[in-house]
């Protein structure tokens, strides 16, 4: 049996930059794999190795979340979510100054790309249920954590703790 051809290109920065007004040099890409229901996050790395993560379901299926942490953004503390799968092809742009996480709505393979390396002494995790984000989770039972995200702090406690202000 033969199967259909396919082609994507996943990335093009002259079309990133009409999107989204910038062009990363990225500089790593990552691969998570996850089974369903594993949730990751609220990750961020402090500065000065602040992160922008370019993210895409290549296997299955995840909502992915943006935190904003800009201490002067009018949007600071609040989320956006989406969903990427395989299938529809979406990408999210995850700027510097964000936290990202994503939970795993079947078992699902993410790549991403990001503009600086990772640095473990600037990572933080922020708890993913935090009460002041208030993130909608399309959650079908209790998610699957690792230790990292099951001890995070609360949000303005993670902030204090990275020199910005809760």
């Amino acid at each position: 049996m033969m199967r259909a051809a396919h082609f994507s290109r996943a990335f093009n920065s002259a079309v990133f930059a009409d999107l989204v007004g910038t062009t990363p040099d990225f500089v790593q890409d990552n691969h998570s794999v996850s089974h369903r229901g594993v949730l990751r996050g609220l990750h961020f790395q402090a500065a000065p190795a602040q992160q922008g993560k370019l993210v895409r379901a290549v296997r299955g299926a995840i909502f992915d979340v943006a935190v904003d942490l800009r201490k002067d953004s009018n949007t600071f503390g609040r989320w956006e979510g989406v969903s990427l799968t395989a299938e529809n092809r979406k990408q999210l742009w995850i700027p510097p100054g964000f936290a990202h996480g994503f939970l795993a709505l079947t078992d699902c393979e993410v790549l991403y790309k990001t503009d600086a390396y990772y640095a473990p002494e600037f990572e933080r995790t922020i708890r993913w249920d935090d009460p002041s984000i208030k993130i909608d989770w399309p959650l079908t039972s209790a998610p699957t954590l690792s230790p990292k995200d099951a001890g995070a702090g609360s949000l303005h406690e993670v902030l204090g703790a990275a020199g910005l202000p809760a």
